[in-house]
């Protein structure tokens, strides 16, 4: 079963990745371009709270399944 928590916490960490670079977009600290697009693709401009919630509630997420994973062990 240590299997099980390692894979938490390698999931926890890539939510937590992943959802501090939306919360960071969200905010408009980090600009980027879209990278693969399908169809008409457009940047967004300034900060946009939909992504920062989204990238909070994910960051936060992971925090909590990395601090499972460490805990189980």
């Amino acid at each position: 079963m240590k299997w099980v928590s390692g894979l938490v916490g390698l999931v926890g960490l890539l939510a937590f990745l992943l959802g501090s670079l939306w919360f960071l977009q969200g905010t408009g600290l980090v600009v980027m371009e879209p990278i693969a697009c399908v169809g008409e693709c457009e940047s967004v401009e300034g900060p946009s709270m939909q992504w920062a919630i989204s990238g909070l509630v994910l960051l936060l997420a992971g925090c909590a399944a990395v601090w499972f994973a460490w805990n189980r062990r």
